[in-house]
């Protein structure tokens, strides 16, 4: 008899159960598909020097670190995955072979830890859940790489992740990342502030890039300026519809997933008084010639290391002269923030040149109550009433990375070689703000790039996009010809 379930496991309510006969059927005449000649990862090696040094700080602490699970969009259908930084960090397992429900364990040992992989390999042919499970099935999802295969990719024993309750079922002191895994959550107490020092020790080891991470963050850049270019030459079909920021959208998303995994944070195309919302995402406005665009854009690669760019560019090209004196201030504002960054620097130093700046355009702009010098001091600080945000942040795996880390390691740290950042200072004059003559109104400009804290200064890693006004008016031009 050919029984029929009532529902298999990865299914969904409106999946065609398969019978007996057929899952057996289906187990039939497939050929060997292993991959031959894997070869392990360039990260492999930066990966494990990551992996011992925070094994120093926790001699003896079983450490539980989940790549994460899926997020529900709607119903049944999922976000597409992305896994938690810490995971990408220490295993270096890139985007196209991270597996959901993933956990990296390292175990304790007598010399330190052992790490241990804990994944859903690819599923085998001989069972159902390659063609009926939803979310790890071969015909669902496409293939990943098997047991064996990202043991030698990335050079971690590599272990079932249906095994993980069992390897948890113990009294060994144990740490974990929580609100990652609800499995993990489960298995693994949770101790508020050990778990908070823990994220807070990881984001401080990430405070300081390897020669590796620098080289991907270079390569998401690389790509992040071409994707600008896209967005120059979309300006024409922008202009021609109505919502045209959605047509600057679209073509830095084309280059995103073209050469990158992803966007590495929703892109800002924010077009005339749009450009004074710090974070417009709705992307539905008009492109209107004579108006300014600001782009905040930055693609994320394999490796999951992002950029995190912004220009502001005449949509027609050219700039008025209310608008190329906001510009040249923020320009301005930004070659001494760059020039302030160097290491044994205080973080602050960069924000406070940069802010100088700023404040001293507005003063001869006429718009301060009081002097730029007045200004600066804490008390006070009108200048940021058109300014409100820091102007910068670290850069990494996230756009906004090390979050977790210490004020006194972060924020009012030193700077560092091998410390990678954003330098990006700006203007926002609101539509509204009676304060500004009208020409200044609606007028929004900020002008980011990446930045390497270097032995003996600053390299900056975006250099090749232009900034000053008058090299952007050529670039426009080239590129519309």
């Amino acid at each position: 008899m050919n029984k029929i379930p009532d529902r298999a496991p990865g299914t969904q309510s409106h999946d065609i159960p398969k019978g007996e006969a057929l899952s057996e059927f289906m187990s039939l005449g497939w050929a060997d598909t292993s991959l031959q000649g894997v070869k392990p990862a360039d990260v492999v090696k930066f990966a494990a020097v990551r992996r011992a040094k925070i094994s120093a700080l926790y001699p003896g602490v079983r450490l539980v670190i989940p790549a994460g699970t899926f997020k529900v969009r709607s119903n049944d259908t999922d976000y597409k995955f992305r896994v938690h930084s810490a995971y990408a960090y220490f295993t270096g397992i890139s985007a196209s072979d991270c597996v959901p429900d993933s956990v990296l364990i390292l175990e304790p040992t007598g010399k330190g830890h052992q790490a241990l992989l804990f994944i859903h390999p690819r599923s085998p042919r001989n069972t159902n859940e390659f063609h009926s499970d939803r979310r790890h099935g071969e015909f669902w999802v496409g293939r990943r790489l098997s047991a064996s295969e990202t043991e030698e990719r990335y050079g971690i024993s590599v272990i079932h992740v249906d095994n993980l309750a069992e390897m948890l079922n113990d009294d060994i002191d144990t740490l974990a990342i929580h609100h990652e895994d609800p499995v993990v959550d489960a298995l693994v107490e949770v101790r508020k502030k050990r778990d908070a020092k823990l994220l807070s020790q990881i984001s401080e080891l990430r405070l300081i890039k390897d020669r590796y991470e620098i080289a991907e963050i270079q390569k998401a850049i690389d790509v992040t300026i071409r994707g600008f270019s896209d967005m120059v030459q979309a300006l024409p079909a922008a202009v021609s519809v109505s919502r045209g920021e959605r047509i600057i959208e679209s073509a830095f998303y084309g280059r995103a997933r073209l050469e990158g995994n992803d966007l590495g944070y929703e892109t800002i195309a924010a077009a005339g008084s749009h450009a004074c919302v710090l974070h417009w995402m709705k992307n539905d406005g008009d492109v209107i010639p004579g108006d300014l665009i600001l782009i905040d854009a930055g693609v994320e690669v394999e490796s999951m290391y992002t950029a995190d760019i912004t220009r502001t560019i005449p949509i027609n090209g050219k700039f008025s002269p209310a608008q190329r004196k906001i510009y040249s201030i923020v320009y301005a504002a930004q070659r001494a923030g760059i020039e302030a960054v160097k290491p044994g620097a205080p973080w602050s130093a960069f924000h406070d040149a940069a802010s100088a700046v700023l404040a001293k355009g507005l003063e001869e702009l006429g718009v301060l109550p009081v002097s730029a010098e007045e200004s600066l001091e804490e008390y006070a600080g009108f200048h940021r009433r058109w300014t409100v945000h820091s102007t910068g942040h670290m850069l990494g795996l996230d756009v906004h990375d090390c979050a977790q880390a210490r004020k006194e390691s972060y924020r009012e740290g030193p700077l560092e070689a091998g410390m990678v950042l954003t330098v990006e200072p700006g203007l926002y004059i609101q539509p509204d703000d009676l304060l500004f003559p009208a020409e200044y109104r609606g007028i929004g400009v900020r002008i980011e790039d990446d930045v390497l804290v270097t032995k003996t200064g600053v390299q900056v890693l975006s250099r090749a996009l232009p900034s000053h006004p008058d090299e952007v008016e050529v670039w426009v031009a080239n590129l519309l010809r």
